[in-house]
């Protein structure tokens, strides 16, 4: 199947489960055209399609509740109830149960997408020996406030100005209608006093879930601005590549429960919206937001031992340490290239 007709497929399909915002998803298809890494983020249905032929061997693993469309720029920070400065890993809309390697192979391909971590040999390898640790050390969330000084000043890069987050958020339009009920009874609940008055925007973010609803509630509470989004989700695109019929459960709050994780109080699944609190310090990393000076090993070694933290919720750390000893010692390295060159292929199939 090409990649035009997968992507006719998926998107009919998941049209059904909720409604798309067409001119979002022509932006969608824009950014698709733009770059190979964007092509990536945009399309983890066509990954969920054709990964375990691609990979083979690499595909046979045990399986967990998986983040599914994982890669170098799914991580951020958020706070824990505590207040402390958490990162890890920021989205979970694809969350389906898969061999624990696809988030491993998919995290490795976008390195090798973006030439992250410079030689591809010790940025791969980095990724691999950060899950083994966090397997063997039985997992420890990210919190930033004490420990973990290298990642701290990558991750707190992008905060020195947070008056430019704030003007970028309030210079969005107003919705033209008003939100699904669902939506905003989702968004009243997590606001920090009841009544509050608030103006409703369109955000347009992301690129796997670019098409879909996302509505940003904005208001001014005791000395500033706050915002909560509610954006739309769906079962995952695996359900769709496996041809499954029908419904299937969204297991985005399974995870966060089960995960070895500080979590975020402002993000709750509500029905079929996930809803959570945006500000300058809970937000995605982008690569472009990350200090010219980094260290890049450092930083596919954490999110290599983030990665384990998700899946140690949903499996024991024997198993999961027992069938990765057992893979050749290049193994990711290899199947990654696999990945990157049939997702060059789909990309340059698609930018024509």
């Amino acid at each position: 199947m090409t990649i035009g007709k997968a992507t006719a497929r998926y998107e009919e399909w998941i049209g059904r489960h909720l409604r798309l915002l067409p001119q979002d998803l022509e932006l969608k298809h824009q950014h698709m055209r733009a770059d190979v890494f964007s092509f990536l983020r945009a399309t983890y249905y066509r990954w969920a399609q054709i990964w375990a032929k691609v990979c083979g061997d690499a595909a046979r693993a045990p399986s967990v509740l998986a983040v599914g469309d994982l890669h170098i720029e799914n991580f951020g920070t958020w706070r824990d109830i505590e207040g402390r400065l958490i990162w890890g890993i920021n989205d979970f809309d694809e969350t389906w149960r898969l061999p624990y390697t696809n988030d491993l192979i998919r995290l490795a391909t976008s390195a090798l997408l973006t030439s992250m971590g410079g030689d591809p040999k010790e940025g791969i390898a980095a990724i691999a020996s950060g899950y083994l640790e966090a397997l063997e050390t039985g997992g420890r969330p990210f919190a930033l406030a004490e420990h973990h000084p290298g990642l701290r000043a990558m991750a707190t890069a992008r905060l020195h100005e947070p008056e430019k987050y704030w003007e970028k958020l309030h210079a969005l339009s107003d919705v033209g209608e008003g939100p699904p009920a669902d939506a905003l009874k989702a968004i009243e609940r997590m606001m920090p006093e009841q009544r509050l008055s608030w103006r409703i925007v369109h955000r347009v973010a992301g690129l796997g879930s670019l098409g879909r609803e996302r509505y940003v509630a904005i208001a001014e509470w005791r000395g500033g601005s706050i915002a909560r989004e509610a954006k739309a989700l769906a079962p995952s695109a695996c359900l769709w590549a496996a041809r499954g019929k029908g419904t299937a459960p969204i297991h985005y709050q399974e995870l966060l429960d089960c995960a070895v994780r500080c979590g975020d109080p402002f993000v709750r699944v509500r029905k079929n919206w996930v809803v959570r609190r945006l500000a300058p310090d809970c937000s995605r990393i982008e690569l472009s937001m990350l200090p010219e000076h980094r260290d890049e090993i450092r930083l596919l070694h954490a999110m290599g031992m983030e990665t384990a933290n998700i899946h140690l919720g949903s499996r024991k750390a024997q198993v999961l340490a027992k069938d990765l000893k057992s893979h050749p010692r290049t193994w990711l390295l290899e199947a990654a290239r696999k990945m990157e060159k049939a997702v060059r292929a789909d990309w340059e199939e698609w930018a024509g």
